[in-house]
């Protein structure tokens, strides 16, 4: 068997059993790493003999009989804005290249807990916000990966390993799902530590997860939950276990919502053809619903939260001074010294008042379809790592969100379809999300009347 291309479950279970070890498993994606790489540029740190360490360590507790995690022995990369121990954190930043870390982030914690192998670290834009990386998209090497999860998203499309962590504060994790047409999930806020992680907004940043299927995706989220007292936004109760929700059976039918949104004009053809197909294929199980009229706001509400909190969070950094910035990322930190203290507040009420619109909208809808994001993945030529309008809204919001493989734009390459849950009820949204994945897969003589 190809072993690269094993997914975290089947990874696992043949380490549970002996009939593969990690060491192997391990080689076998640096051996990919090594044979790919060099096209694509996903790796910021990667130390072998490090990795084929952690490997050799954790085959050595199976054959002792000791406990094993839910991701013993699976390869895992890592964004490189969260804290480790034993590797440098560069943030994507050229000042702060070789940084060392003393602690483990919150999530790197919950990794080695699961018996996770922290392969290295991912490329990332610098400080996680617009000005492109060096990553290439591994469908097509002139085209962008998307950002700011750049490598951590290109890494698992080109078979470098089956799970990966990234973050969001804007589109970052669901947009690069989308161009390398991997499966992405940026959880309810709270539901993932951030603590050990870049800190560019106080407010929006989320931690996500990148994987090759639906499933990966379940069991890599339920490792990482958890309260964490040194997270402000962190959920203090029990909170919705992933692998149940995707393993379930919707009591009824899910119904869906399909939103007219102010940004629609900007779909590809491509996208709104197979938006459309797909919403066809439903049938009754979606409704069409005009744009609310306080989406278009919440979207510029949006850009001042995360201009305000970026220019305070990073004005001061060495990396963010003339010099050593591009004329994008300086635009930007200028916009959000320009946005006053009032302006801010009043941006950031509305937060409060996007969770309440939707606490109530979920009560008639299972989830919303819309698109990842605008079309296939632009050029790099462009200067852009593309627009992340297509999650602005979610995120502002909190909500958990899905990237999902499923269409193909006009060159051939992938594009993802996005489902968007209730907040703090991520199981739910798994098994809307499993369901719709039978539903599609079906003969059409199978699927009746829906």
């Amino acid at each position: 068997m190809t072993l690269w291309a094993l997914s975290a479950r089947e990874a696992a279970a043949h380490i549970r059993t002996g009939s593969l070890t990690s060491v192997a498993l391990v080689q076998e994606c640096l051996d990919r790493i090594n044979e790919t790489d060099e096209g694509i540029g996903a790796w910021a740190h990667l130390d072998a003999d490090a990795a084929l360490a952690q490997a050799e360590a954790m085959d050595d507790l199976r054959r002792r009989g000791r406990p094993l995690g839910a991701l013993h022995g699976v390869p895992v990369g890592i964004k490189d804005i969260f804290e480790t121990k034993d590797m440098p954190t560069g943030l994507g930043s050229r000042v702060h290249a070789g940084r060392q870390g003393d602690a483990d982030a919150a999530l790197i914690e919950k990794l080695r807990s699961a018996g996770a192998i922290i392969l290295g670290k991912t490329v990332t834009t610098p400080f996680a916000f617009a000005s492109p990386a060096h990553t290439r998209n591994p469908h097509d090497p002139s085209r962008t990966p998307g950002g700011s999860s750049s490598g951590s998203a290109a890494g698992v499309a080109a078979g470098h390993m089956p799970l990966a962590l990234g973050t969001q504060t804007g589109g970052s994790m669901i947009r690069p799902a989308s161009f390398c047409g991997t499966y992405g999930y940026k959880p309810t806020r709270g539901l993932f530590s951030r603590r050990g992680c870049l800190q560019t907004s106080a407010t929006l940043d989320q931690p996500g997860i990148f994987a090759r299927s639906l499933d990966d995706l379940a069991i890599l989220g339920d490792a990482l939950t958890g309260y964490d007292a040194a997270d402000p936004a962190s959920i203090p109760r029990p909170v919705p276990r992933l692998e149940a929700g995707y393993a379930g059976i919707p009591p009824v039918e899910p119904l869906f919502a399909w939103i007219d949104m102010p940004y629609a004009e900007q779909f590809s053809p491509a996208m709104r053809d197979g938006m459309e197909e797909m919403i066809s294929a439903l049938g009754e199980r979606v409704e069409r619903i005009a744009t609310p009229a306080s989406f278009s706001n919440t979207i510029a509400h949006h850009a001042t939260v995360h201009r305000y909190e970026f220019y305070h969070a990073l004005h001061d950094d060495p990396g963010t001074q003339p010099g050593e910035i591009d004329d994008v990322m300086a635009g930007l930190l200028a916009d959000g010294a320009r946005i006053t203290e009032g302006e801010y507040l009043i941006a950031h009420a509305y937060v409060e008042g996007a969770k309440a619109y939707f606490s109530n909208f979920f009560n008639d809808y299972d989830a919303i379809i819309t698109p990842s994001a605008l079309g296939e993945a632009p050029l790099l030529s462009e200067g852009t790592t593309g627009d992340p309008v297509c999650s602005l809204v979610w995120t502002f919001a909190g909500l958990p969100c899905l990237s999902l493989p499923w269409l193909t734009g006009e060159g051939g390459l992938p594009m993802g379809v996005q489902l968007v849950g209730s907040l703090e009820e991520d199981d739910r949204l798994f098994r809307t999300a499993a369901w719709l994945e039978r539903h599609l897969d079906e003969p059409d003589e199978e699927k009746g009347d829906v």
